[in-house]
């Protein structure tokens, strides 16, 4: 069997208020070229197929467009798709029905049953080969959010709600399975040891709750997809526990890396390869700096000039970071000045101050931060210490995580 491991496409993405769907597309076409080449059996989304809960519908489209293209394409090809801690689990599974015409299963939520049972028959899906024979089984594992993995029946514990569904899964899983059978995991989450990319991936619980032991997947997985982390990477070393890494640069901490999907092999429930496949570029994300002001209008100067033939859309996305020793009121006039003619598309400046720019006169090399560089958890606890003058404790901070999930549960209803 051969699988195509993807994750995190962030479809409806903006880059400091600028639109990504021309990237989002050059992605999408590359990929059904890629799956017309080689023809594996499935393909493999990981979760945050979506950038936000209530996505654009031009990114819903886009969506929905892949999957039809797919399937008129390559009949035979099954999809897999999760919700990530970025969508709505409910948005994800609302066309479920009529996507599962298309060999396309699409997976938001974990369900109990009556008893208090997990409902592990929905999250366990056939995955056939060419010739229609079951040769593997996926464990479908969207994010699991608190509400969903605590309760009653599983108590108040996070982490051993997560255990528990892991454990009830892979049982039944083993029940099913045929020997022979590989069992495939597809799951969202923050795995211990992962490495994350500054400004782009968004903290899934506060505390270190949220990095999960790579021990949840015993060694009756064959293979096991993840998604969250946007770095291409194995988990502890281990060849069969990868993230697979977004697609495209979703922020400007991810440019010292290509990006990649990940063609996986099996033979029986033997893992053979994994072999990545490299995504070409469609718009360079270019950052200068940080240098002081005047040798940044130097570099600026030495950009090249705009191609009137060139296509505007590929033309790089670039961040400016300046440091000054005192504020320059035309800071964003003298940048926009030196870049005038330029084939850049500048998205955002960025200004740190050196010298006496700390408190009380201190020279503590205050970093101006953007709203969008942090956290809800690191708002709040910004602003607790201005208001009161000490670190947040603990407890207020599990207490704000509580009224942060049922604010975000809220706004995952379509």
């Amino acid at each position: 069997m051969r699988l195509f491991h993807t994750s995190d496409w962030h479809l409806g993405q903006n880059l400091h208020g600028q639109d990504r769907d021309f990237e989002h597309g050059c992605f999408l076409e590359w990929l059904l070229r890629q799956l017309k080449l080689d023809q594996p059996d499935v393909l493999l989304i990981a979760g945050d197929i979506f950038d936000t809960v209530n996505p654009p519908v031009k990114a819903q489209e886009r969506l929905y467009d892949f999957i039809v293209s797919a399937h008129e394409q390559q009949p035979k090809l099954t999809i897999v798709m999760i919700a990530g801690n970025h969508d709505s689990g409910s948005r994800i599974e609302l066309p479920a029905p009529l996507m599962r015409r298309l060999r396309t299963h699409a997976l938001g939520r974990v369900l109990w049953l009556d008893d208090g049972q997990l409902d592990a028959e929905r999250l366990l899906l056939p995955l056939p080969n060419a010739k229609g024979k079951t040769v593997a089984w996926c464990l479908a594992l969207p994010f699991l959010r608190p509400a969903e993995v605590t309760g009653a029946h599983l108590g108040e514990n996070y982490l051993r709600g997560i255990g528990q569904v892991h454990e009830w899964l892979i049982e039944a899983a083993n029940v099913k399975r045929k020997p022979g059978q590989a069992l495939i995991a597809i799951s969202h989450a923050h795995m211990a040891g992962g490495s994350v990319s500054e400004d782009s991936e968004r903290s899934l619980i506060i505390g270190n709750a949220e990095a999960l032991p790579a021990s949840l997947f015993g060694p009756s997985i064959s293979y096991v997809a993840l998604g969250h982390l946007h770095k291409p990477q194995k988990v502890n070393g281990e060849e069969r526990i990868r993230y697979s890494g977004s697609p495209i640069p979703l922020s400007f901490s991810e440019i010292g890396y290509q990006h990649q999907i990940l063609d996986v092999l099996l033979e029986g429930d033997s893992l053979v390869s994994v072999e990545p496949k490299l995504i070409p570029r469609a718009v360079n994300l270019q950052r200068i700096g940080p240098a002081p002001l005047a040798e940044i209008l130097l570099q600026l100067a030495d950009l090249p000039n705009i191609d009137l033939l060139a296509d505007i859309q590929r033309q790089p996305w670039l961040e400016v970071r300046v440091r000054l020793d005192e504020p320059q009121p035309d800071l964003r006039h003298q940048v926009e000045s030196a870049l005038q003619g330029k084939a850049v598309r500048l998205v955002r400046i960025a200004a740190e101050y050196a010298g006496n720019g700390g408190r009380d006169g201190v020279d503590d090399g205050t970093t101006l931060v953007e709203l969008d560089q942090l956290t809800p958890q690191e708002l709040f606890s910004r602003a607790w210490q201005d208001s009161y003058g000490s670190e947040v404790d603990e407890q207020t901070l599990k207490d704000f995580a509580e009224l942060l999930q049922d604010v975000q549960m809220e706004t995952e209803q379509p």
